[in-house]
């Protein structure tokens, strides 16, 4: 399963991606939008942490997998407990 996280604390990427991994899912982590997110592809689950992103990012992906079948996640919280609850929650309907 593949993961696109969208926002999120800077310093807690490794641990996003690590958190991935013992979920056994492959992550792609965008703290901040630097040259934009033209390489986000075809993930399986879209997680937006709300409060660390602008409304231009998160206009920004949602656009990207528009028509898509991905699976949408909102948060307002970026810490690892919420990422922990969201993973567990898509993993169990798959």
């Amino acid at each position: 399963m593949s993961v696109i996280i969208i926002g999120g604390n800077e310093c807690m990427t490794r641990q996003y991606i690590d958190l991935c991994r013992e979920y056994k899912c492959k992550a792609k982590v965008y703290p901040k939008m630097s040259g934009g997110l033209k390489n986000i592809g075809t993930p399986d689950l879209l997680v937006l942490f709300t409060n660390t992103v602008s409304h231009k990012m998160i206009r920004c992906a949602l656009s990207e997998v528009k028509g898509q079948n991905v699976k949408v996640a909102r948060s307002h919280t970026s810490s690892m407990n919420a990422l922990k609850n969201i993973l567990e929650e898509h993993m169990t309907s798959c």
